[in-house]
């Protein structure tokens, strides 16, 4: 167990805006074997888990008037979380997330990564090579949907430049970038910004100039830390869900809202859906979008995971939600940062993987070109988005006053790349197996075996109130 105050978790707690001395609370059951890499994904993982472990202990406490409770994190349950899809069983059936076309491929000039586990990610990356198939389903049994499709698409990026490729499929919607050096480029990890507010009439009705006129749950000794916050969930694909699953966790009413023509993969949300309700609105449509201003005004937290010109149209800027609802919380999160030409573009974890570096940092033996142990940069950045709602949840009860918080997968690369202090790794074959951290339930996808949270500090909850519902099938309202 580690007993001095981790390097990396003082790093991130101090992003956080926490008091530097808090962050010795947090000790570590040491499994070194545990997601093996040249990087020290380890240590990014404990640490991003560690600190959102000790934020859920920092406004426990705070509700409950009592001491900061100890926070004591397995590095074991910490490894099996990273990879919950890999242990996810749905009626004992395996699930991979990376669909066929989602790979590294060789370039005229190097490599290239796509991304297309998306039946339309799928359909424009082929569309932007002019390749036919992509208008199929995707799942490799048709003549064009298996070996053959790959075959073709592999010929196209083979004759073609990686930075061609990068930005024509940009061009089409599309998703691929090319794999490059790694560079010594920087992003903060978290950037967080106060927002007092004023008081406005909006819509007929006055809202005050801070979160005194929000619901404020009351102290209860009781009560788990996040209990009566409810937070509006406009996120997808690892992070965002993550960190939404985790507030659930700990008590909060979260409630995830999809547009209707976007499609989730099933799997996906039975591994991340726990903690949470899941509704579909067209925020377009006059119905739908107030039953959204609804949900809006007691809401506590909005988390958005969409690229910004996506919200803008429907007047959902951070700027905005924070004028016409002073105390609000909201927290966004992109892939590629907040600053530069990539600020807008679509991302995922393997593709910023690719662009940073990291892929070549990790490559094999043939020279091919790796990936992390766990789609680590997602998964960290989820704890550590938690981390900073909870933090700014307690710092709220302070001073009543809203809050910005802005995270990215570019950010949490460069904590791995630059400022992370590597440890000696122990031998991948002594890491101890992920049964111990592993629970079965019910559920409407049939009967899930999943990984419990590695979120730990004393009298946190084992494991979620209950499993999943069906993605897109609950009430627009609170609970």
């Amino acid at each position: 167990m580690t007993q001095d105050i981790d390097a990396a978790t003082a790093h991130a707690w101090s992003a956080l805006g926490g008091a530097p001395e808090w962050a010795g609370r947090v000790t570590y059951v040491s499994a070194p074997g545990v997601l093996p890499s040249r990087l020290p994904v380890r240590q990014l993982a404990r640490a991003s888990v560690g600190v959102c472990s000790l934020a859920a202990a920092e406004l426990a406490a705070l509700r409950s008037g009592r001491a900061v409770p100890a926070v004591r994190v397995h590095e074991a349950a910490v490894g099996a979380a990273f990879v919950s899809e890999r242990h996810l069983r749905i009626d004992g059936r395996a699930w991979s997330p990376f669909a066929p076309l989602s790979s590294f491929w060789r370039a005229a000039d190097g490599w290239v990564r796509t991304h297309a586990n998306y039946p339309h990610h799928r359909a424009r990356l082929l569309a932007a090579l002019g390749i036919p198939g992509g208008d199929d389903d995707g799942d490799g049994d048709g003549d064009e949907g298996g070996g053959a499709l790959r075959e073709r698409l592999a010929g196209e990026l083979r004759s073609r430049p990686a930075r061609w490729i990068q930005e024509t499929v940009f061009e089409s919607g599309g998703l691929a970038v090319a794999v490059a050096e790694p560079g010594t480029d920087r992003w903060p990890l978290i950037e967080s910004r106060r927002v007092a507010g004023s008081s406005r009439a909006v819509g007929g009705r006055r809202v005050a100039g801070d979160a005194g006129g929000r619901r404020r749950p009351a102290a209860d000794a009781a009560a788990l830390p996040a209990h009566g916050v409810r937070v509006l969930d406009l996120t997808r694909v690892i992070a965002g869900p993550v960190a939404t699953r985790t507030l659930g966790l700990l008590g909060a009413d979260v409630l995830r809202v999809d547009p209707p023509p976007l499609p989730e993969d099933p799997k996906a949300h039975a591994d991340t859906g726990f903690g949470k309700r899941s509704t579909r609105l067209d925020l377009g449509a006059a119905a739908d979008r107030a039953a959204f201003e609804a949900l809006l005004d007691s809401a506590d937290v909005v988390v958005l995971g969409y690229r910004a010109d996506s919200l803008d149209r429907y007047g959902l800027t951070p700027g905005t939600l924070l004028e016409r609802h002073p105390g609000l919380i909201v927290a966004r999160l992109d892939a590629w940062g907040w600053t530069g030409p990539w600020r807008e573009r679509r991302g995922f974890d393997s593709l910023v993987q690719a662009a940073k570096g990291i892929s070549l940092i990790e490559r094999g033996a043939d020279g091919r070109p790796g990936v992390l142990p766990a789609q680590a940069l997602d998964h960290s950045t989820g704890y550590l988005l938690a981390a900073a709602i909870l933090r700014a949840l307690t710092e709220r009860r302070g001073d009543g006053a809203g809050r910005e918080l802005r995270l990215s997968l570019a950010g949490t690369a460069s904590w791995l790349m630059h400022d992370i202090r590597p440890e000696p790794a122990g031998d991948p074959a002594e890491a101890n197996e992920p049964e111990v951290w592993m629970a079965e339930t019910p559920s409407p996808y049939g009967r899930l075996r999943y990984v419990r949270s590695p979120v730990n500090y004393e009298g946190a909850p084992g494991d979620w109130a209950g499993p999943p519902s069906m993605w897109g099938t609950d009430p627009a309202r609170w609970l």
